[in-house]
C-alpha cells in the first residue's frame, strides 16, 4: 500500500492515536472469559475457546467454545479467515513413554488479510489478556493456517 504526503502523515497519526488509546486504557477481560478458560483448564469442559474483542464494550469476550470431543480441524475452521482472534486449545498427546499428557496453547490469530485496525487492536491488547490466563504452556502467533498446523503443536509439546 503506497501513501503520499498528507496521507502518510494521517496514517501514522491515526496509528499513534490508536496505539496510545489501547495501550493506556487497555481492554477489560470479561469475567465470563476467565471462567470459561478455567472450565477448559481445570474441568476439561472444552477442547478450545475462541475469544474476540468487543470494540464497543472494550472487553475480551467468548465467541465460541468447542466440546471436549471436537477435533483440531473443528477448531481451525471456527477461526475467521479475515479477522483476528485469540484462542486457547487444550492439546492432548501421548509421550514416547506412553504417558497421556495435555498442554494448553494460547494462539494469537491475525490473518494477513485482516484490517490494520484489528491487527493493531489485538496486538496491543494481547499481553494484558494473556496475563489473565494462568497455566498456558505455549504461545503461537499465526498469520496463516500453516503457522498453527497440528504438527506445529506436536513439535512444541514434545
Amino acid at each position: 500500500m503506497a501513501y503520499r504526503g498528507c496521507e502518510l502523515e494521517y496514517f501514522v497519526m491515526t496509528m499513534i492515536v490508536l496505539f496510545q488509546s489501547n495501550a493506556s486504557s487497555g481492554m477489560v477481560v470479561a469475567e465470563h472469559s476467565k471462567t470459561t478458560y478455567l472450565e477448559l483448564q481445570r474441568k476439561k469442559m472444552h477442547r478450545y475457546v475462541i475469544f474476540k474483542i468487543d470494540e464497543k464494550k472494550k472487553e475480551v469476550v467468548v465467541e465460541k467454545t468447542g466440546g471436549p470431543t471436537e477435533s483440531y480441524e473443528d477448531f481451525t475452521t471456527s477461526l475467521p479467515e479475515n479477522d483476528c482472534r485469540y484462542a486457547v486449545y487444550d492439546f492432548d498427546f501421548v509421550t514416547s513413554e506412553n504417558c497421556q499428557k495435555s498442554k494448553i496453547f494460547f494462539i494469537a490469530w491475525s490473518p494477513a488479510i485482516s484490517r490494520i485496525r484489528a491487527k493493531m487492536l489485538y496486538a496491543t491488547s494481547k499481553d494484558r489478556f494473556r496475563r489473565e490466563l494462568e497455566g498456558i504452556h505455549y504461545e503461537i502467533q499465526a498469520t496463516d493456517p500453516t503457522e498453527m498446523d497440528l504438527e506445529v503443536l506436536r513439535d512444541r509439546a514434545h
